[in-house]
């Protein structure tokens, strides 16, 4: 009884010091011999006390909440005296006398003092540092920031949500815990957000938690945090909000990072399509109920809000957008078949490709390596006798150079650009970002390079077959052509073999297998990333002749196309041409300087070699060797783009594995 007596004063004063000058209307006698102790206090404050009441400047009377004795005994208060908080409390009669310079009770400040007190010695006392870390949060938020009808006091103090005298958390994962969380729907909504707790009690979250009482909905807190709660409007809670609600919808998650809109938001940025965007806040609804904002039919209007032609870039959505699967994944083909059959073909290729390649650089180094180690090498070639001891063959003309160096520049932005966006969830994807300026000066920089590499295609194409359409000479699969042969087969097979120790190394003519293998992989790229990419970067062209799903597989194939194509080009590529055994050290620069000493020409082309000396040409091709300055700046252009997709391939690995 002492008890409650007690804590019964401790409402009355807090009572008073929330609202300014007041009046007890009403006020129960207090005993004689009552004290400051809990006991004292519970004799006026305690529920079974007849109730007291307030009247506040407006004159509005308003009840004084009492101490319920066997609530605030389970609380973390429990084994405190009221005079504890209270300090400015001086006697126990009615309208209390306040001791003069004594600040009023504050949560804040004692909780910071006692964390002060404990760093010294925190074992036991970890949750205090935790409660430190709390009120930081709060003295952040949009509860701490002055009330606007009250600019004196914030929007919320912590008492409004904790209820101080009975305030208890229960443990994590006990049925205790889930309860409570439950009862903070009746903190929040009828105390200070009742419209919003009017949408929240009808949506599919409220039909849970309000229906029937499953913690499995999400409640306020889930959403908005406890503490560090920040204005909807501001980045950090559009970001965050993000995850909240990913923490119970993760296979959705997971699958909205594969969409454009979820890698713009995980580099940091808010302006493209959120959780909340498509399925609203508090009112979220089922896709299956009529009036849900990602109903069928409402999707469209719901894209709108976003596509709506008003913004700059963005035309309004069309038809196909309807269709389109946000949440579309690669594992569900009942769902989503398109999606299964795309990434199941585009994983066997991805296999495929670097099994074969990657196999065929470790044997063919590892071949090298044993020839190199043995002594064996190509007979040196005796230039002295040609008359022509200090000539080079000149491989390529200076327009596949150019090609060649601007393909490879433009290539390369082209990877920087779009792995940001495809492993945004990397460390380094953000930063890159950053330092580009976001997001959509990333994109216009990507589509640039994309419309100079089509450019450039399409010039070295219209090139090409013009010359050989005027030469009726050429043979479209001779040994001059490069489109693929029976003998790209045989020397493919003939590879194999000396790999294993079983045959001689093939005589390789103008073009190697491997070399057209890069060549048409050109094509290909072109046509898959180029048209892939066109339909994102149009899409409201692209929906209104083709269905929304092509999206989501566009996406796929524009992605997975490109990393097999960086990859290549930084490993089977790179090992090809600048570090095999026999081309160490880096670089080769026959594509900078075009030319090649004809020992080399000989020995990497021995039957194109071979060919020019039986028919007499080989002198129509041979040029001054390149000077110093030339040879040494090839080195060092050839030294930099190496070490540039070296840093791509690194960035990409890891976004592979991290982002």
């Amino acid at each position: 009884m002492r008890s409650l007596n007690s804590l019964s004063r401790i409402l009355a004063v807090m009572a008073c010091l929330s609202g300014g000058p007041v009046l007890a209307a009403e006020p129960p006698p207090a005993p004689a011999n009552a004290s400051l102790d809990n006991a004292g206090c519970l004799t006026c404050h305690d529920t079974k006390s007849p109730k007291i009441q307030l009247v506040d400047d407006a004159g509005k009377k308003r009840p004084l909440p009492a101490v319920n004795q066997g609530k605030h005994a389970k609380s973390v208060h429990a084994k405190m005296q009221c005079v504890d908080c209270h300090t400015d409390i001086v006697d126990n009669k009615a309208q209390h006398q306040k001791a003069a310079g004594v600040a009023k009770p504050d949560c804040a400040t004692c909780h910071a003092k006692l964390w002060d007190e404990a760093k010294a010695s925190p074992a036991g006392r970890e949750r205090l540092g935790v409660v430190a870390q709390n009120i930081e949060a709060y003295q952040e938020s949009f509860h701490a920031r002055p009330d606007a009808d009250n600019p004196e006091r914030p929007k919320a103090y912590c008492s409004e949500c904790h209820a101080s005298h009975d305030f208890a958390v229960p443990l994590k994962g006990t049925p205790e815990r889930e309860q409570w969380r439950l009862e903070t729907l009746q903190t929040c909504g009828p105390q200070c957000h009742e419209e919003q707790i009017e949408d929240y009690e009808t949506s599919a979250h409220g039909k849970l938690t309000m229906g029937k009482d499953d913690p499995k909905g999400a409640v306020c807190i889930d959403c908005h945090t406890s503490h560090e709660i920040r204005g909807s409007s501001s980045d950090p809670f559009k970001l965050k909000n993000v995850e909240y609600c990913g923490g119970c919808h993760l296979e959705e998650l997971n699958s909205y990072r594969d969409t454009y809109h979820g890698q713009v938001n995980k580099l940091g940025y808010t302006y493209t399509a959120r959780c909340s965007s498509c399925h609203g806040s508090h009112g979220i609804l089922g896709a299956d109920d009529p009036e849900s904002k990602v109903h069928v039919d409402n999707r469209l209007k719901t894209c709108r809000q976003c596509h709506d032609g008003k913004k700059p870039g963005i035309a309004p959505a069309t038809e196909g957008f309807i269709s389109f699967g946000p949440h579309a994944n690669s594992h569900d083909f009942e769902k989503y078949p398109q999606m299964w059959i795309a990434t199941k073909f585009m994983v066997a290729l991805l296999i495929g490709v670097f099994a074969f390649f990657w196999a065929h650089c470790g044997l063919w180094y590892y071949r090298e390596w044993q020839e190199r180690k043995a002594g064996k090498t190509v007979p040196h070639i005796q230039t002295a006798k040609l008359g022509l001891p200090e000539k080079h063959f000149e491989r390529f003309s200076w327009g596949w150079r150019l090609a060649h160096l601007v393909f490879a520049l433009i290539t390369m932005t082209l990877i920087l650009t779009g792995t940001t966006a495809m492993f945004s969830g990397s460390f380094w994807a953000p930063v890159v970002a950053e330092m580009f300026g976001g997001p959509k000066i990333l994109g216009i920089i990507h589509r640039v390079a994309a419309v100079l590499f089509i450019g450039i295609f399409v010039i070295h194409f219209i090139y090409v077959m013009q010359r050989l359409l005027r030469d009726r000479s050429f043979r479209w699969f001779g040994p001059d052509s490069l489109i693929p042969n029976w003998k790209d087969l045989a020397d493919c097979w003939g590879m194999f073999k000396w790999f294993f120790g079983k045959g001689p190394k093939p005589q390789f003519d103008r073009w190697t297998y491997f070399e057209k293998f890069d060549y048409w992989a050109v094509f290909w790229g072109v046509n898959v990333i180029g048209w892939s990419g066109m339909m994102l970067a149009f899409p409201h062209v692209t929906a209104t002749y083709l269905p929304g799903w092509v999206f989501n597989v566009a996406t796929l194939v524009h992605g997975e196309e490109a990393f097999l194509a960086a990859v290549f080009l930084f490993t089977v590529h790179f090992f090809n041409n600048h570090f095999r055994p026999d081309k160490l050290p880096p670089p080769d620069v026959v594509m900078f300087t075009g030319t090649q000493s004809l020992e080399e020409f000989r020995k990497e082309h021995p039957a194109h070699y071979q060919r020019l000396v039986n028919s007499g040409e080989l002198e129509q091709y041979l040029v001054a060797a390149p000077s110093r300055q030339m040879h040494l700046g090839s080195v060092i252009l050839g030294l930099a783009l190496i070490s540039v997709g070296l840093i791509l391939l690194v960035l990409v690995g890891i976004g592979f594995f991290t982002g």
